[in-house]
């Protein structure tokens, strides 16, 4: 498969940040990676590949260094994308209806008339305890649909669409509430009374897909940021083997700010590190000295140009679909790039022969964060932000160009392939 294909393949099995750590873990098993518990002792050897995770939905993933001070090439993405939470289910009108909130800042509009399914996890009684078994049963489940023109003469005048009124999902006529928990209970194998919790979210349900003259485009539901999760999950299972040590970061709640525990402003990155640093019986001096040996990338989409908007982005700086990764620069550091970071993150890329375009927002409009900045306050890491450049993000189903998903993938193999070392007035290559 090529590697529009791959992704698809990659979004498809992971509707909820629940199923991405799944799908990621899976990989990362396959390819010799062991999973640790948090809550357990940890015995980690010099080169031995590991990974564990965070409520479920988060994940780091890393090989462990040769020795002391060898310093990490890392990557970050996030797991999560703009969503309805649901919330459960009541009946309207005569009708079974799952009530939702927003998650994150979608466009609410790309939501309505289409077929929604329903994934998550779901907390089960079990003898030994509570246990999470994740759900995404495989059918259309529930819309929500738009009223009628007829009914709403203004509907293509600036409808200004209520979270409570628009946003709220058909389930089926009639009172089926009782099915809506059946179903959970029936995904998950257990008794509805034995269901104690649940985290359970619509997604769209269409699958990628190329567009084009010649299948230039893809179409795909949550490219923003699955695609850099796919990407730097690559890059970091080509890596070759090497004394430093290698990271591969997916971090939830990026969409509501990342202050949570399994979120990039946790301690997630930093209790890995000191682990790992343990292991290898490093001193708090080997400790400073290896953070400075080391690089990370934040991986998260960018703006491309939109042919019908144009005035939206910054023309002196066009960023174009099929130009390239972008590297994202903001003046209030909402992205973490620095001159130094970008030169070096060119360097690899030019030797990699992967075009590279530069991003900034228009000096009058604010743009949106991720998680370079808010990672960097955790982990003082020489930090550049990256991504692939789409039209429509926060859309149900986002937009970008087949040619630039093979230059994200070949761009942070390279990164992590790539050898730097820090020099007096700035970093050796090769």
């Amino acid at each position: 498969m090529n590697d529009s294909d791959l992704l698809f393949d990659f979004i498809r099995r992971s509707p909820s940040p629940w199923h991405a750590v799944k799908t990621a873990a899976e990989a990362l098993e396959k390819a010799g990676y062991a999973r640790l518990e948090e809550w357990e002792s940890w015995r980690l050897a010099p080169g031995g590949k590991y990974y564990t995770t965070r409520e479920g939905s988060s994940l780091i993933a890393w090989r462990q260094p040769a020795a002391p001070a060898a310093g990490w090439r890392i990557a970050a993405a996030h797991s999560d994308s703009p969503a309805y939470r649901v919330k459960g289910a009541a009946v309207k009108s005569g009708c079974t209806m799952l009530l939702t909130e927003g998650y994150g800042g979608m466009i609410r509009a790309s939501w309505l008339d289409r077929p929604l399914g329903l994934a998550g996890r779901v907390l089960v009684r079990t003898a030994a305890g509570v246990e999470a078994r994740l759900i995404a049963p495989d059918r259309d489940l529930a819309v929500m649909p738009h009223p009628a023109i007829h009914l709403d003469r203004g509907l293509n005048d600036g409808h200004k669409y209520d979270p409570k009124a628009d946003m709220q999902a058909l389930f089926a006529p009639g009172d089926k509430t009782a099915d809506y928990e059946a179903l959970l209970a029936a995904e998950a194998g257990c008794a509805v009374k034995d269901i104690l919790g649940a985290d359970i979210l619509l997604y769209c349900r269409q699958e990628g897909t190329t567009a084009g003259a010649e299948g230039e485009l893809i179409l795909c539901p949550r490219l923003d940021d699955l695609a850099c999760a796919w990407a730097t999950l690559q890059g970091f299972l080509e890596a070759p083997a090497s004394d430093e040590g290698a990271v591969w970061c997916l971090f939830d709640n990026e969409e509501v700010g990342s202050g949570t525990r399994q979120g990039a402003l946790g301690t997630f990155l930093p209790d890995v590190l000191a682990a790992a640093g343990e292991a290898l019986g490093e001193t708090e001096d080997e400790r400073r000295q290896g953070i400075a040996k080391s690089l990370a990338l934040s991986a998260d989409n960018g703006h491309a140009i939109h042919p019908n908007f144009a005035s939206y982005a910054d023309g002196d700086f066009p960023v174009r679909l099929g130009g390239g990764v972008v590297l994202k620069f903001n003046a209030n550091q909402k992205y973490t790039t620095t001159g130094l970071t970008a030169a070096l993150f060119k360097a690899v890329c030019e030797g990699a022969g992967v075009p590279v375009q530069t991003y900034y927002n228009r000096p009058d409009m604010p743009g949106g964060s991720t998680l370079g900045n808010l990672l960097g306050t955790r982990v003082p890491l020489p930090m550049a932000d990256i991504g692939l450049p789409q039209l429509a993000m926060h859309s149900c189903v986002e937009t970008a160009a087949a040619s630039d998903v093979a230059a994200l993938h070949k761009a942070c193999a390279a990164w992590y392939a790539a050898k730097l070392t820090p020099a007096e007035n700035g970093w050796a290559i090769g």
